[in-house]
């Protein structure tokens, strides 16, 4: 702990809850929370872990995560402030991968340039909109990305163009692999920012209207299977208001599950289990999660 605590610009939090960094609101305590604050203090907290061999965690904003009951050894590495900067030079914009999805398309709306639209109110980060390449609304990450910035399993940094990138629906280059994004670009157009303003508040309409915003939830749990929508197999299977423990199928949209109050970790994987059981035998169809489940 002592030499963690010697990393200069790289706050260290011991027991961190976990709870308190995912949008589900689960979890247990992570042995050793890091939040640095800038690339340099990244790196050094990563060489720290693998010198000591300690198992490390990268973490956005929690909002597409369900962390474990029992916590997690080692330590949670959370990209979060320290990389949250937005600027623009013509019609790109660069941002680092803490910053808030909405803050950058207030951003965008700020300097007039329309394209991330579908994106406002996606309540993640940057840098986990690009990992999974997120999208609603019909547009995605993909369509608007330039360049993503890392470190890589050497912890060397570096870049990949949108070529490679290789994104596809909810995946990319990123996904699943030991490359940490540590920030990224995009290619947007002039547009007048009534009409820009105007499409956000629509979308901003939309989610209240449909989506279990009330609760903590960590956006929609399954991927859309081919030739179906995963909300409407669920509902057609009578699960609608499901639950276990403290965890339900949301009344609003069956494709989330939402925390009513009390849930653990193990109540939504259980409940997960039932709804992809349950489709499974009465559609035919298997589905596949969207969150990832966080493991020691």
């Amino acid at each position: 702990m002592t030499d963690f605590l010697s990393i200069q610009d790289c706050p260290i939090q011991k027991n961190a809850p976990l709870r308190e960094h995912c949008t589900f609101k689960t979890g247990g305590k992570a042995d050793l929370l890091a939040i640095p604050e800038n690339e340099r203090a990244l790196i050094s907290v990563l060489d720290l872990c693998r010198e000591k061999g300690l198992k490390y965690h990268i973490l956005g904003n929690g909002s597409n995560v369900l962390m474990p009951d029992e916590g997690l050894r080692g330590a949670v590495v959370k990209i979060a402030d320290g990389f949250n900067d937005i600027s623009i030079d013509g019609d790109a914009v660069t941002c680092g991968a803490g910053a808030k999805l909405t803050s950058l398309c207030l951003f965008a709306l700020k300097s007039s340039l329309s394209g991330l639209e579908f994106a406002y109110g996606i309540p993640g980060t940057v840098g986990g909109a690009v990992y999974m390449n997120a999208g609603a609304y019909g547009g995605e990450i993909k369509d608007v990305i330039l360049s993503a910035r890392h470190i890589d399993g050497n912890l060397n940094p570096g870049e990949f163009i949108k070529e490679n990138l290789k994104m596809s629906y909810r995946r990319g280059v990123y996904t699943d692999s030991d490359y940490i994004i540590t920030g990224a670009s995009f290619r947007l157009k002039e547009g007048d920012p009534v009409l820009i303003k105007k499409e956000m508040d629509r979308i901003t309409a939309q989610r209240a209207s449909k989506q279990p915003l009330e609760y903590p939830n960590a956006g929609s749990i399954f991927k859309r299977p081919e030739g179906f929508y995963a909300g409407t197999l669920i509902e057609e299977c009578g699960l609608k208001g499901f639950s276990i423990g403290g965890a339900a199928v949301s009344e609003k949209h069956a494709g989330f599950i939402i925390n009513k109050g009390g849930a653990t970790s193990g109540d939504v994987l259980k409940l997960i289990k039932h709804i992809q059981d349950t489709v499974l035998e009465k559609k035919g169809v298997l589905l596949e999660t969207e969150v990832k489940v966080v493991q020691n």
